[in-house]
């Protein structure tokens, strides 16, 4: 990277760059949208609803079944993440070196609640590295794909999307980093199939181990 188009901030999802929670969440909104009444497949889940919203999540199952959840809907399901989460979850194979290895600012920019994040962050030892740089998609008026989460951790730590870089393993992920003027590196190492990363602005990587490597100016 040459220094017109140096880094000054890497910009990370959570769930599936930082914590391996995508793998027990699918599973897990299977369960949650059977007893709803909708049955969808493992590769349907990923395909409609990683990387989005749970305001997105919850729209798509109201338009399903055409009418709305009580605002308190999710309450019976709630233990059932945090069962499995206690239980299970890991930050993503590799993460660690790789952020021992980065020099430049970083933060995380997740369409989660700042609950969620927080408490993925702290379960996988993760949550002190982000401390004070947490931003996610309820701070914004629309998540992802649309790029207003990425523009405000942009804005809010002062520095411009071109010198922005994303992390990202979900395709509306990468559809926001390029909707913000901001290069994107496309992790292949979870679940999503690596051409739902590619495409322009973007590079496709699949160890995490090598993310501080991409991100050092060349010569």
């Amino acid at each position: 990277m040459s220094d017109e188009d140096a880094v000054e901030l890497v910009i990370f999802d959570c769930d599936g760059v930082l914590v391996d929670s995508e793998r027990l969440s699918i599973e897990l909104d299977r369960r949650v949208l059977a007893e709803l009444g909708w049955s969808l497949t493992h590769d349907e889940i990923l395909h409609r609803f990683v990387g989005r919203s749970s305001a997105h999540f919850r729209a798509e199952v109201e338009a399903h079944l055409g009418h709305h959840l009580a605002d308190d809907w999710e309450e019976p399901y709630l233990p059932w993440y945090t069962e499995v989460f206690d239980r299970e979850l890991q930050a993503v194979d590799g993460i660690i070196e790789a952020l021992d290895a980065i020099v430049l600012p970083i933060c995380v920019a997740s369409s989660g609640s700042h609950a969620k994040i927080r408490r993925n962050l702290g379960l996988t030892g993760l949550l002190t590295r982000f401390e004070g740089r947490i931003f996610s998609a309820d701070d914004v008026p629309e998540g992802k794909p649309a790029p207003d989460l990425f523009l405000h951790a942009a804005r809010s730590l002062g520095v411009e999307p071109s010198r922005c870089v994303v992390i990202e393993d979900s395709r509306f992920g990468i559809a926001a980093a390029r909707a913000a003027g901001m290069r994107a590196f496309g992790y292949a190492g979870g679940l999503t199939p690596s051409e739902w990363l590619e495409g322009e602005g973007t590079s496709v990587f699949t160890d995490m181990r090598s993310l501080a490597g991409m991100l050092s100016p060349r010569d």
